[in-house]
């Protein structure tokens, strides 16, 4: 091929390789500095947890774009995000187990980063401290959402009723909750606690209502007749 590129014209000077170097090779442009890869196109929309679902894997957008309808490029490596044809995230390409996450921080509301030095093993020692039915409502509520950051709100709040309540309250009231559902939610414990105080209140109501009477009952006057 060198040789016959390198062969003279028969009726014009120079030869295709002149011609190459002369006249085309100028205009060409430099290789992408990556390989090209096939790509594929997609539709999603973006879910309530921030995150749209491509092969079974769950990928991370900016949190405002939540149900929006976005363009998903797929490619070996990456998986781009673009909306209005501007991209708007971008990560690796997840293999493997399904139902993988892969989170980018600066997409997630500031309610959800205000816990990220927190994570399920800090949440679960704590509860573990208070008691075991503590301790099994935590782990019931961390895997009850796609993304386990969007428990963390529910497991701070429940361990700190702790700070009105005592520890022993909270942990009989979780025990209770648990015989109502294997899977018990924040919720669910505060009504059960509230349930619990009120009828302390009530009782403790319906005693001095009780020595009341008995005052009235067994008072002076009632001595004197």
């Amino acid at each position: 091929m060198k040789e016959f590129n390198s062969k003279p014209f028969q009726k014009k000077e120079g030869s295709r390789i002149d011609l190459f170097q002369d006249e085309e090779l100028p205009l060409l442009a430099p290789l992408p500095a990556t390989p090209y890869e096939m790509a594929q196109w997609k539709q999603a929309t973006v879910q309530f947890n921030y995150h749209i679902s491509v092969e079974g894997m769950l990928y991370s957008v900016p949190h405002e774009y939540i149900r929006r309808k976005v363009d998903v490029r797929v490619t070996a490596k990456v998986i781009e995000v673009f909306l209005n044809q501007n991209r708007i995230a971008s990560h690796p390409h997840l293999y493997g187990r399904k139902g993988q996450y892969s989170t980018i921080v600066e997409h997630m509301p500031a309610d959800h980063q205000a816990y990220l030095e927190w994570n399920g093993d800090r949440f679960r020692a704590w509860a573990k401290k208070i008691g075991p039915s503590t301790h099994q409502v935590i782990n019931s509520i961390l895997p009850s959402k796609r993304v386990e950051q969007q428990t963390y709100r529910a497991c701070m709040g429940l361990l700190k009723l702790v700070d009105k309540h005592s520890p022993e309250s909270l942990e009989a009231a979780s025990e209770k909750a648990l015989t109502f559902t294997a899977s018990p939610s924040y919720k669910s414990v505060t009504n059960i606690l509230k349930a619990m105080k009120d009828k302390q209140q009530n009782e403790g109501k319906l005693q001095q209502t009780t020595r009341n009477e008995h005052g009235i009952t067994r008072g002076a006057g009632y001595y004197r007749r």
